[in-house]
């Protein structure tokens, strides 16, 4: 089995091994495993069965991981997206009062269409059109806003009428809790230990029961009905309603989250080669499958997760990684009490709902993540302020797209009204047209 494993997914070739694969793959598991409850706890407040959109959020990411792992052979996983599942919570369907079948009928429809423009490899050539300064801001950008995320998860940060956001409670226990884990995983990593991240989650899930903040509540459970959003999509009725303006918003925040961090993520693993990134159709069509397989059993937008980058750090570099997330998942269908053990939230006194746990991994996979900062060239200003921009605006508007929109229209028109236009693709200028209009949109909405 372990040859066989070994020639598949190129083992040798990658510098890895199935001990260090499988660690990343169980790590990159363990720092998104937070998805399958926030997920359903979100749409839900749609109408959408709890137990049912749980059992959809699994699924979907296990179908699409596990396509990652054996068709593109890249150790990073999917699932059903935050800022796609808000979009699809707030504003199509309690806002504009879309029922949730008719919603998942426009992701379905997203699905399809992403399919598309994969096998055309448009999408491909999305990717390759990235100039290479805001890739690198891409990469440190995703990072700040995973590092955001951590202290928030931790937290080290709140929000504050004043300043937006200021310091926590830093000797609340939750806080405490997280604070052990990130120097504790810290200096497993200094100290070169293997699978340092997960022993790092481990270790601070072990403190946090005897802290009492961790709560053991089972090991096994049989999983939940599908039943009421099984293939309850209603594409017909998408269709009958010309919602084909809510269509291309999934379907623009969808390609360019996933552009986004596959970019940034591979940039971390080293699979960029001369500036670009291999199978990345192939990469891309998981995301495309899984969106469709999500909305079939009742799930909004499945993309590429920025949390892929956890298990990275620790060693991951093949699909034998995503292989092994995958199969996370779908045992999670039965170990759901033990995973929202680790992954569920902590409620503060003050009403916060907090994750110590997997908070560390998050903050520290953050700092790995603006090595790329040393790359971008800071003199020349065409390529500086646009990368600038791309790594500020992630973290402060909590969007890996609004990002990648600001860089793109910055570096198109600071190329274009300096005299260097030549040197920017077409694809470039297209893009930030969209973009623009893409923000004009969203206003008028």
């Amino acid at each position: 089995m372990r040859s066989f494993l070994e020639k598949f997914f190129h083992l040798r070739e990658s510098n890895t091994t199935v001990r260090t694969e499988v660690i990343g793959g169980l790590t990159t598991f363990m720092t998104m495993a937070y998805i399958i409850f926030v997920n359903p706890a979100m749409i839900s407040q749609t109408g959408i069965d709890f137990g049912s959109a749980m059992m959809a959020t699994c699924i979907a990411a296990a179908v699409a991981t596990l396509i990652m792992g054996l068709y593109a052979n890249y150790p990073i996983a999917q699932a059903p997206g935050m800022g796609e599942n808000a979009f699809f919570t707030y504003t199509v369907c309690l806002t504009m009062g879309i029922s949730w079948p008719v919603a998942l009928g426009c992701v379905f429809i997203e699905g399809l269409i992403f399919m598309i423009l994969t096998v055309t490899r448009l999408r491909q050539r999305l990717i390759d059109a990235i100039p290479v300064s805001l890739r690198y801001g891409t990469a440190c950008g995703i990072g700040f806003l995973i590092a955001f995320i951590g202290l928030i998860d931790a937290g080290i940060v709140v929000a504050h009428p004043s300043t937006i956001v200021s310091l926590g409670d830093v000797v609340n226990p939750a806080t405490v809790l997280s604070v052990f884990g990130l120097i504790v995983t810290g200096v497993m990593l200094v100290k070169e230990i293997r699978g340092a991240m997960l022993w790092g989650i481990l270790l601070t899930t072990a403190l946090g029961v005897l802290m009492g903040l961790v709560k053991y509540q089972g090991l096994v459970s049989w999983p939940p009905s599908m039943a009421p959003t099984f293939m309850k999509m209603d594409v017909a009725g998408a269709l009958r309603l010309g919602l084909f303006s809510i269509v291309f918003i999934f379907l623009f925040m969808d390609i360019f989250d996933t552009v986004g961090t596959l970019a940034g993520v591979s940039e971390i693993g080293g699979f960029m080669k001369g500036g670009k990134l291999p199978r990345a159709g192939r990469a891309m069509m998981s995301d495309a499958v899984g969106t469709c397989v999500g909305a079939m059993c009742g799930t909004p937008t499945v993309t590429s997760y920025i949390e892929s980058a956890s298990g990275i750090a620790s060693g991951a570099r093949t699909g034998l990684a995503s292989v092994v997330t995958a199969a996370a998942f779908l045992a999670a269908l039965f170990f759901s009490p033990l995973i929202k053990m680790i992954g569920g939230g902590y409620t503060t006194a003050a009403g916060a709902v907090l994750h110590p746990v997997t908070a560390p991994a998050l903050i520290i996979v953050g700092s790995m993540m603006l090595r790329s900062v040393s790359r971008i060239e800071w003199k020349d200003y065409t390529e500086s302020i646009a990368a600038f921009l791309v790594i500020v605006i992630m973290p402060f508007t909590f969007s890996i797209a609004t990002g990648i929109a600001f860089g793109f229209i910055a570096y198109a028109a600071l190329k274009l009204l300096t005299g260097r236009g030549r040197e920017v693709s077409w694809l470039v200028y297209f893009l930030a047209v969209l973009f623009i209009l893409r923000f004009i949109y969203l206003k008028a909405m």
